[in-house]
């Protein structure tokens, strides 16, 4: 009976701690620095990595909290990178990449408000996630964060659905007077994501998705179509990547980007990926051409083509 008594009370114990382990909340700091070398004068038209010479990307700092049922996060960046990425805010809230609060109503809904990077597209503003430094052209020309309400939905074990009510596009702090809110929404089906926001005379559709073609050979894809009062513009990419060692990859970015009635643009981009560690050096070769001339690609802005070099630097914790 003594031991029985003694295994009841070693069973209660271990339950106790597993159950209190799981409800423990949690409180984390992670992020990231990047820096560069761009070895050519004039840098393609697209949103980043475009100074000259030794230059700044941004420090990346994200405290997050996460309780059993809700937690909040807090994405704050620093430097040339993450000011591109946050503008028209202002004053000191223009560090704030990220900032929302969620609550999980159920194992299979979730409930986010605040500011958060956006759902469209394959590229993001961390460079940490993105395989090619510098960005394409859907991604510099979309939306990069929202801010408002968002539904998550867990369907099944392979599908997803998530519907908001939004700010204007980059509008962080508050919502413009004049301006209605706009609709996002984003269907998931087996890693495939199609995604879709309207409002205050924007529409947008995108497809965002990948194919592991084998163990080292994986294939990404971004397909867009953008309109408002100002015009059209649409792209397509594909995004080859292949693990050569445990240590190393290499990817490659093709894409053509399309403004109705102006230009065409066509880039490919080359780029290596070196990791120890928590360090990440990616040497970077880039080949653009338009059909037409582009001012911002040579003195006399009389350049259809560009080819830039770029060698990053990257380390997350």
């Amino acid at each position: 009976m003594k031991l029985f008594n003694k295994s009841l009370l070693i069973l209660g114990l271990a339950l106790a701690m597993t159950t209190t382990a799981q409800e423990a909340p949690t409180f984390s700091v992670s992020g990231s620095v990047d820096t560069y070398f761009r070895g050519s004068e004039y840098a393609p038209s697209t949103s980043f990595a475009n100074l000259n010479g030794f230059s700044l990307g941004m420090a990346n700092i994200v405290l997050a909290y996460e309780g059993e049922k809700h937690g909040f996060v807090a994405d704050l960046v620093y430097g040339p990178r993450g000011a591109d990425a946050v503008f028209n805010s202002g004053g000191s809230s223009s560090i704030v990449n990220q900032l929302y609060v969620y609550y999980n109503v159920s194992d299979s809904f979730k409930l986010t408000l605040g500011n958060f990077n956006t759902f469209l597209g394959y590229e993001v503003i961390s460079p940490v996630a993105n395989f090619n430094y510098s960005t394409s052209y859907m991604f510099s020309n979309g939306p990069f964060s929202h801010t408002g309400i968002k539904a998550d939905f867990t369907l099944s074990e392979n599908a997803s659905l998530m519907l908001g009510v939004l700010n204007s596009t980059d509008y962080t702090e508050a919502q413009p007077a004049a301006d209605d809110y706009m609709i996002g929404a984003q269907l998931g089906l087996y890693g495939q994501y199609v995604n879709f926001i309207t409002g205050n005379g924007v529409t947008q559709f995108d497809f965002t998705g990948g194919l592991d073609i084998s163990d080292s050979f994986f294939l990404g894809v971004n397909a867009t179509t953008y309109e408002d009062d100002n015009g059209e513009w649409s792209g397509l990419a594909l995004y080859p990547q292949l693990a050569m060692s445990d240590s190393f990859s290499l990817g490659l970015r093709g894409e053509t980007f399309d403004i109705k009635d102006t230009n065409t643009f066509t880039a490919l981009t080359i780029t290596g990926s070196f990791t120890s560690g928590n360090l990440i050096i990616k040497p970077e070769v880039r080949i653009d051409s338009a059909d037409n001339n582009v001012s911002t690609w040579s003195a006399d802005g009389t350049a259809d083509n560009l080819s830039s070099f770029l060698l990053a630097a990257i380390y997350s914790f």
